[in-house]
């Protein structure tokens, strides 16, 4: 393992980008060294806060630095021309996701990464909750695999920690589908294997958000179903569900695990790290030293996960 610290640079600074700013600047593996927003207002706050950072409104001084690695946190539409320009410079890249919203925009990340370490940041790939799940189906004791539910609701949307990201509600590349489905289509994929699109169905009344949204998919043989909604009265929804012919699963809230193995959901309690932003940032640091985790999402998962979330939006 090098001792050397990494020298990160990031690019797009809102909502995710300032936490792992904030996150890498204390983590031991990094040495943040470039940042990048096209807001001029984020970069004089933030360069006032950090000054031993080299803050900019061009992307291009990010991905032109002498970087070891990139963390693009920049509207998915975007992904493409930041990654593979940065991959084809000679730097990792740990990317948000989605990946893309384009099946060519994908491609080229993906043939620009061969022989690059790259990784993209779903919040569930190394929750303990997964662990405990993905250890138990090992171990035989969910027994048959029968269904997996996914119920999502949003009183508002787009959530008030994204109020200033306007994208995220708009058509193009915005949305519950893309933003939040997009982790429990990774952690189905990841548990389950690849989802196949039987049927998708996406509804934006008279917004450009999306209102309701249902899915049918396949993992194997076994059916996969997305109900999500948003701007409707009611708490905020993350929901979950494996349903096994011996032990069934509830994951709640991206953290909270629950078992039946009768009638009733029981609290599991779980050992070990949370996981976090450090940890995956961590495990991105190992991704450089060779050594690669099952635990940090790849590009070839995250393509998987587009497929099936652009299916709603038309692309098969």
């Amino acid at each position: 393992m090098s001792t050397d610290p990494i020298r990160l640079g990031i690019v797009g600074l809102g909502a995710m980008g300032h936490r792992i700013l904030e996150v890498a600047l204390c983590h031991p593996r990094y040495a943040v060294t470039h940042a990048a927003d096209l807001d001029s207002a984020t970069v004089s706050r933030l360069q006032a806060a950090h000054p031993g950072v080299l803050f900019s409104t061009a992307p291009a001084a990010v991905l032109e630095a002498d970087v070891d690695a990139v963390y693009v946190a920049t509207p998915p539409a975007t992904h493409a021309g930041l990654v593979v320009p940065a991959l084809e410079g000679g730097k990792a890249v740990f990317c948000e996701k989605p990946l893309a919203i384009s099946a060519a925009d994908a491609e080229a990340m993906m043939s620009a990464s061969v022989g690059r370490p790259t990784a993209v940041n779903f919040a569930l790939s190394d929750r303990r909750a997964t662990r405990h799940i993905e250890q138990a189906l090992a171990d035989g004791l969910v027994g048959d695999v029968l269904g997996v539910e996914i119920r999502l609701h949003f009183p508002v949307w787009p959530r008030k920690f994204q109020a200033d990201a306007t994208w995220v509600a708009g058509r193009e590349q915005g949305g519950f589908v893309r933003e939040v489905f997009s982790h429990f289509a990774y952690l189905t994929d990841r548990l389950l294997g690849p989802l196949s699109v039987v049927q998708t169905r996406l509804d934006h009344r008279d917004g450009p958000s999306e209102a309701t949204a249902y899915g049918l998919m396949l993992a194997g043989d076994v059916p996969v179903v997305l109900t999500g909604s948003a701007g409707a009265p009611g708490p905020t929804t993350y929901e979950w569900i494996l349903r096994g012919s011996r032990r069934s699963f509830l994951l709640r809230d991206w953290r909270e695990l629950f078992v039946a193995e009768g009638y009733e959901w029981v609290p599991v309690e779980l050992a070990g790290e949370e996981g976090s932003e450090y940890s995956r940032l961590s495990l991105f640091a190992e991704l450089m030293d060779g050594r690669p985790s099952t635990d940090l999402a790849d590009f070839a998962a995250a393509e998987r996960v587009q497929h099936v979330v652009e299916s709603f939006h038309g692309q098969r």
